[in-house]
């Protein structure tokens, strides 16, 4: 099913709008289940910032959208609504109701760093290299029972925290991870790359729902270092790396 012309013929003519149909298809394709919401979000602003949709134009109904993205409609609904929030999107309801691209797309703040997909790669790339690399090799030491106590503390701290608090208190958990370690050297270099992460992060909302996510992977990689489990805590990791990386892309790109 193509998309929907989004207007009605009274605003947009009689002519008929044709959908870029291999852009979509391309586009919108099954996600990585392990990052579902993350990569619902990326797709859609895909198809939103290369122009498959245009201002104005409905995107396909949540069924749709949920079978060729091979996830759950609650998943897209979810996603739908973050892209909503941020004001990309706009839900209408009654007879012509539906989801709609807005037609005044957000900008950037006035004074705002930019970043080029260069320094996206850059910051990612390096990140996947320390951090599961930290994860993996704490997880093969006997770790002290301050060091244990010190990641379920910094676990539980990002799984309570605020809105205004939560970036502060998720790069605490990163850096006891990368302490975990055992390489002192290894905690400068993360903190460095989380400082660069963090004015990427500053540039798109906070989402709710990948907070969720996100602490849900949080959980996964702390309990595979507390087992002494390194291919489990390096996996989770990089699939929390993953999860970031298309929300960075989808949003800065």
């Amino acid at each position: 099913m193509a998309f929907s012309a989004g207007r009605s013929e009274a605003t947009r003519g009689s002519a008929v709008v044709p959908e870029p149909q291999q852009a979509s298809q391309a586009l919108l394709r099954p996600v990585r289940l392990g990052n579902a919401f993350e990569d619902t979000v990326g797709r859609l602003l895909q198809t939103i910032k290369l122009g498959v949709l245009a201002p104005g134009d409905s995107l396909p109904p949540e069924r749709e959208l949920a079978t060729r993205l091979g996830v759950s409609r609650d998943t897209v609904r979810e996603a739908i609504k973050s892209l909503a929030d941020a004001g990309y999107l706009v839900s209408r309801r009654g007879r012509y109701g539906g989801t709609f691209l807005a037609e005044s797309l957000p900008r950037p703040t006035e004074g705002v760093v930019r970043f080029g997909r260069a320094d996206i790669d850059d910051a990612l790339r390096l990140r996947e290299i320390l951090e599961v690399g930290a994860a993996r090799m704490a997880a093969t030491r006997t770790l002290t029972a301050a060091e244990r106590d010190g990641l379920w503390s910094r676990l539980s701290d990002v799984r309570c925290a605020c809105l205004e608090d939560y970036r502060r208190l998720d790069s605490r958990l990163h850096l006891a991870v990368a302490e975990a370690a055992g390489s002192p050297s290894l905690v400068p270099l993360v903190a460095e790359n989380r400082m660069r992460l963090n004015a990427l992060l500053d540039q798109i909302p906070l989402l709710r729902r990948n907070i969720t996510h996100s602490n849900e992977q949080h959980e996964a990689i702390v309990i595979a270092i507390l087992a002494g489990d390194p291919d489990a805590a390096a996996a989770a990791m990089q699939a929390h790396i993953a999860g970031s990386a298309a929300l960075l892309h989808g949003f800065l790109d």
